[in-house]
Protein backbone atom coordinates (compact mmCIF):
# COMPACT_ATOMS: atom_id res chain seq x y z
CA UNK A 1 0.00 0.00 0.00
CA UNK A 2 1.67 3.35 -1.07
CA UNK A 3 -0.21 6.66 0.45
CA UNK A 4 1.08 10.20 -0.62
CA UNK A 5 -0.47 13.00 0.93
CA UNK A 6 0.10 16.49 -0.19
CA UNK A 7 -0.39 20.11 1.22
CA UNK A 8 0.16 23.54 0.22
CA UNK A 9 -1.15 26.66 2.17
CA UNK A 10 -3.58 27.59 -0.65
CA UNK A 11 -6.90 29.03 0.62
CA UNK A 12 -9.17 26.82 2.79
CA UNK A 13 -7.11 23.53 2.16
CA UNK A 14 -4.22 24.82 4.60
CA UNK A 15 -6.86 26.04 7.78
CA UNK A 16 -8.36 22.26 7.10
CA UNK A 17 -5.29 20.58 7.58
CA UNK A 18 -3.69 22.20 9.71
CA UNK A 19 -3.12 21.54 13.31
CA UNK A 20 -3.99 24.83 15.43
CA UNK A 21 -0.41 25.36 16.55
CA UNK A 22 1.28 24.77 13.19
CA UNK A 23 -1.67 27.40 12.14
CA UNK A 24 -1.00 29.78 13.89
CA UNK A 25 2.63 29.89 13.36
CA UNK A 26 2.06 30.15 9.04
CA UNK A 27 2.66 26.06 9.27
CA UNK A 28 1.52 22.70 7.62
CA UNK A 29 0.66 19.83 9.38
CA UNK A 30 -0.17 16.10 8.12
CA UNK A 31 -1.21 12.83 9.53
CA UNK A 32 0.55 10.23 7.71
CA UNK A 33 -1.03 6.74 8.07
CA UNK A 34 1.19 3.35 8.37
CA UNK A 35 0.10 0.20 6.38
CA UNK A 36 0.63 -1.96 9.22
CA UNK A 37 0.69 0.29 12.71
CA UNK A 38 1.58 -3.32 14.34
CA UNK A 39 5.20 -2.95 12.71
CA UNK A 40 8.23 -0.71 13.00
CA UNK A 41 7.73 2.66 11.00
CA UNK A 42 10.78 3.79 8.98
CA UNK A 43 11.32 7.79 8.85
CA UNK A 44 12.88 9.19 6.26
CA UNK A 45 13.58 13.14 6.03
CA UNK A 46 16.33 15.55 4.29
CA UNK A 47 16.39 19.38 4.27
CA UNK A 48 18.62 22.17 3.07
CA UNK A 49 17.70 24.41 5.85
CA UNK A 50 16.21 24.10 8.98
CA UNK A 51 15.91 21.97 12.60
CA UNK A 52 14.59 18.43 12.66
CA UNK A 53 12.63 17.28 15.82
CA UNK A 54 11.40 13.64 16.04
CA UNK A 55 9.42 12.47 19.23
CA UNK A 56 8.52 9.05 20.01
CA UNK A 57 4.98 8.90 21.11
CA UNK A 58 2.06 5.79 21.72
CA UNK A 59 -0.23 6.42 18.44
CA UNK A 60 -0.44 5.08 15.68
CA UNK A 61 0.05 7.12 12.50
CA UNK A 62 3.14 9.70 11.70
CA UNK A 63 2.79 13.28 12.37
CA UNK A 64 4.73 15.54 10.25
CA UNK A 65 4.52 19.86 10.87
CA UNK A 66 6.48 22.28 8.91
CA UNK A 67 6.89 25.51 10.20
CA UNK A 68 8.97 28.24 8.77
CA UNK A 69 11.39 29.61 11.15
CA UNK A 70 10.77 33.19 12.88
CA UNK A 71 14.64 34.64 11.26
CA UNK A 72 13.11 33.74 7.93
CA UNK A 73 9.80 35.33 8.02
CA UNK A 74 11.21 38.52 9.00
CA UNK A 75 13.36 37.95 6.45
CA UNK A 76 11.31 39.00 3.22
CA UNK A 77 13.34 41.40 1.25
CA UNK A 78 11.61 44.07 -1.25
CA UNK A 79 12.30 42.91 -5.27
CA UNK A 80 14.87 45.56 -6.48
CA UNK A 81 14.10 47.98 -9.40
CA UNK A 82 10.17 47.68 -9.07
CA UNK A 83 7.91 50.46 -8.44
CA UNK A 84 6.78 50.85 -5.40
CA UNK A 85 3.76 52.99 -5.27
CA UNK A 86 0.50 51.35 -3.21
CA UNK A 87 1.95 48.13 -4.08
CA UNK A 88 1.54 45.48 -1.39
CA UNK A 89 4.60 42.62 -0.94
CA UNK A 90 2.21 39.43 -0.85
CA UNK A 91 5.17 36.65 0.96
CA UNK A 92 5.33 33.16 -0.47
CA UNK A 93 4.16 31.60 2.84
CA UNK A 94 3.81 28.09 0.95
CA UNK A 95 6.17 25.91 2.54
CA UNK A 96 5.52 22.80 -0.09
CA UNK A 97 5.81 19.98 2.52
CA UNK A 98 4.59 16.80 1.40
CA UNK A 99 5.13 13.22 2.69
CA UNK A 100 4.58 10.00 1.23
CA UNK A 101 4.32 6.48 3.10
CA UNK A 102 4.92 3.60 1.16
CA UNK A 103 5.26 -0.22 3.15
CA UNK A 104 5.17 1.76 6.72
CA UNK A 105 8.45 4.01 5.28
CA UNK A 106 7.61 7.98 5.46
CA UNK A 107 9.21 10.44 3.47
CA UNK A 108 9.26 13.55 4.02
CA UNK A 109 10.24 16.44 2.05
CA UNK A 110 9.81 20.59 1.76
CA UNK A 111 10.47 20.65 -2.33
CA UNK A 112 12.70 23.22 -4.35
CA UNK A 113 10.64 25.93 -2.19
CA UNK A 114 11.67 24.58 0.91
CA UNK A 115 15.20 24.52 -0.05
CA UNK A 116 15.77 28.45 -0.16
CA UNK A 117 14.17 29.39 3.28
CA UNK A 118 14.21 27.82 6.79
CA UNK A 119 11.93 25.08 7.70
CA UNK A 120 11.61 23.35 11.14
CA UNK A 121 10.16 20.08 11.24
CA UNK A 122 8.08 18.87 13.98
CA UNK A 123 7.69 15.22 13.93
CA UNK A 124 5.94 12.33 15.74
CA UNK A 125 6.05 8.86 14.98
CA UNK A 126 5.12 5.61 16.91
CA UNK A 127 7.60 4.87 19.22
CA UNK A 128 9.36 1.92 16.93
CA UNK A 129 11.14 4.01 13.90
CA UNK A 130 14.02 3.40 12.58
CA UNK A 131 15.19 6.89 10.21
CA UNK A 132 17.42 8.88 8.34
CA UNK A 133 17.53 12.54 8.80
CA UNK A 134 19.99 15.47 7.49
CA UNK A 135 19.69 18.68 6.97
CA UNK A 136 22.57 21.08 6.25
CA UNK A 137 22.09 24.78 7.13
CA UNK A 138 21.08 26.36 10.61
CA UNK A 139 19.49 23.62 12.14
CA UNK A 140 19.73 20.87 14.53
CA UNK A 141 18.60 17.44 14.95
CA UNK A 142 16.78 16.13 18.13
CA UNK A 143 15.23 12.70 18.21
CA UNK A 144 13.55 11.57 21.99
CA UNK A 145 12.29 8.33 23.13
CA UNK A 146 12.21 6.61 20.20
CA UNK A 147 13.51 2.44 19.19
CA UNK A 148 15.50 1.29 16.71
CA UNK A 149 18.51 2.09 14.24
CA UNK A 150 19.40 5.75 13.52
CA UNK A 151 21.31 7.35 10.81
CA UNK A 152 22.05 11.22 11.18
CA UNK A 153 23.85 13.60 9.37
CA UNK A 154 23.91 17.36 10.22
CA UNK A 155 26.38 19.99 8.41
CA UNK A 156 25.94 23.52 10.80
CA UNK A 157 24.19 22.74 14.28
CA UNK A 158 24.14 20.36 16.72
CA UNK A 159 22.84 16.79 16.81
CA UNK A 160 20.99 15.13 20.02
CA UNK A 161 19.50 11.94 20.61
CA UNK A 162 17.49 11.70 24.03
CA UNK A 163 16.32 8.41 25.44
CA UNK A 164 16.49 6.51 22.79
CA UNK A 165 17.44 2.99 22.40
CA UNK A 166 18.52 0.84 19.50
CA UNK A 167 21.57 1.82 17.64
CA UNK A 168 23.08 5.32 15.87
CA UNK A 169 25.26 6.62 13.52
CA UNK A 170 25.50 10.59 13.53
CA UNK A 171 28.02 12.48 12.20
CA UNK A 172 28.03 16.37 12.03
CA UNK A 173 30.69 19.19 10.94
CA UNK A 174 30.23 22.13 13.09
CA UNK A 175 27.84 21.05 15.94
CA UNK A 176 28.43 18.75 19.31
CA UNK A 177 26.84 15.56 19.33
CA UNK A 178 24.70 14.54 22.90
CA UNK A 179 23.88 11.27 23.07
CA UNK A 180 22.12 9.10 25.92
CA UNK A 181 20.89 5.18 25.25
CA UNK A 182 18.11 3.55 27.48
CA UNK A 183 19.25 0.42 25.68
CA UNK A 184 21.71 -0.42 22.74
CA UNK A 185 21.05 -3.15 20.26
CA UNK A 186 23.85 -5.71 20.84
CA UNK A 187 26.55 -6.75 17.95
CA UNK A 188 25.47 -3.45 15.80
CA UNK A 189 28.50 -0.88 14.96
CA UNK A 190 28.00 2.69 15.93
CA UNK A 191 29.95 5.60 14.98
CA UNK A 192 30.08 9.20 17.14
CA UNK A 193 31.86 11.79 14.97
CA UNK A 194 32.23 15.60 14.55
CA UNK A 195 35.33 18.41 12.98
CA UNK A 196 34.20 21.15 15.84
CA UNK A 197 32.27 19.95 18.73
CA UNK A 198 32.26 17.94 21.51
CA UNK A 199 30.96 14.15 22.06
CA UNK A 200 28.88 13.54 25.03
CA UNK A 201 27.72 10.15 24.96
CA UNK A 202 25.98 8.12 28.06
CA UNK A 203 25.11 4.26 27.88
CA UNK A 204 23.85 1.35 30.48
CA UNK A 205 26.17 0.64 32.70
CA UNK A 206 26.02 -2.91 31.69
CA UNK A 207 27.38 -1.62 28.07
CA UNK A 208 29.56 -4.34 26.69
CA UNK A 209 31.87 -2.31 23.82
CA UNK A 210 34.90 -2.15 22.01
CA UNK A 211 35.97 1.57 21.54
CA UNK A 212 37.71 3.16 18.91
CA UNK A 213 38.45 7.24 20.11
CA UNK A 214 39.96 9.47 17.76
CA UNK A 215 40.42 12.87 19.09
CA UNK A 216 43.01 15.48 17.36
CA UNK A 217 42.92 18.44 19.73
CA UNK A 218 40.41 17.16 23.15
CA UNK A 219 40.20 15.44 26.13
CA UNK A 220 38.70 12.15 27.13
CA UNK A 221 36.67 11.71 30.46
CA UNK A 222 34.86 8.39 31.40
CA UNK A 223 33.01 6.47 34.13
CA UNK A 224 33.22 3.42 32.40
CA UNK A 225 36.29 1.32 33.81
CA UNK A 226 37.93 1.47 30.16
CA UNK A 227 40.47 -1.12 29.43
CA UNK A 228 43.00 0.54 26.95
CA UNK A 229 44.70 -1.21 24.20
CA UNK A 230 48.41 -1.02 22.82
CA UNK A 231 48.56 0.52 19.71
CA UNK A 232 50.57 -1.15 17.71
CA UNK A 233 53.11 -0.19 14.95
CA UNK A 234 52.50 0.22 11.58
CA UNK A 235 55.56 -0.07 8.94
CA UNK A 236 55.99 0.52 5.71
CA UNK A 237 58.96 0.10 3.36
CA UNK A 238 59.56 -0.01 -0.83
CA UNK A 239 58.95 -3.35 -2.33
CA UNK A 240 62.98 -4.22 -3.41
CA UNK A 241 63.41 -3.23 0.36
CA UNK A 242 65.62 -0.36 0.30
CA UNK A 243 64.79 3.65 0.37
CA UNK A 244 61.36 4.12 2.25
CA UNK A 245 61.19 2.83 5.70
CA UNK A 246 58.49 4.62 7.91
CA UNK A 247 57.08 3.65 11.37
CA UNK A 248 54.04 5.20 12.52
CA UNK A 249 51.36 4.95 15.22
CA UNK A 250 47.43 5.49 14.49
CA UNK A 251 46.20 8.25 16.35
CA UNK A 252 43.04 6.46 17.73
CA UNK A 253 42.96 5.34 20.98
CA UNK A 254 41.74 1.61 21.49
CA UNK A 255 40.12 0.03 24.47
CA UNK A 256 37.42 -2.47 26.21
CA UNK A 257 33.76 -1.58 27.89
CA UNK A 258 33.06 -4.64 30.27
CA UNK A 259 35.17 -7.39 28.77
CA UNK A 260 34.31 -5.79 25.14
CA UNK A 261 31.96 -6.14 22.18
CA UNK A 262 30.65 -4.31 20.14
CA UNK A 263 32.23 -1.71 18.10
CA UNK A 264 31.27 2.28 18.86
CA UNK A 265 33.92 4.93 17.29
CA UNK A 266 34.30 8.34 18.51
CA UNK A 267 35.94 10.77 16.29
CA UNK A 268 36.83 14.68 16.96
CA UNK A 269 38.76 17.14 15.82
CA UNK A 270 38.66 20.02 17.92
CA UNK A 271 36.41 19.04 20.74
CA UNK A 272 36.25 16.48 23.77
CA UNK A 273 34.78 12.90 24.48
CA UNK A 274 32.59 12.71 27.40
CA UNK A 275 31.51 9.03 27.98
CA UNK A 276 28.87 8.48 30.69
CA UNK A 277 27.73 5.36 32.56
CA UNK A 278 24.07 5.30 32.67
CA UNK A 279 21.84 2.97 34.69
Amino acid sequence: MKTTTRISLIAGLALALSGAAAAQQGGERIPIPLTDPNRPAFLKVGILAGSISVKGYAGKEVIVEAIPAKDDEESEDKPEGKPEGKLKLIPNTSLGLSAEEDDNTVSVNTGLRGGSRHIDLQIQVPSACSMKLSTINDGEITVENVSGDMEISNTNGSITLKQISGSAVAQTVNGEIHVSFTKVTPDKSMSFSTLNGDIDATFPASLKASVQMKLEQGEIYSDFDVQMQKTDARVEKSEKGKGKYRVSFDKSMRGTINGGGQEIQFTSFNGSLYLRKGI
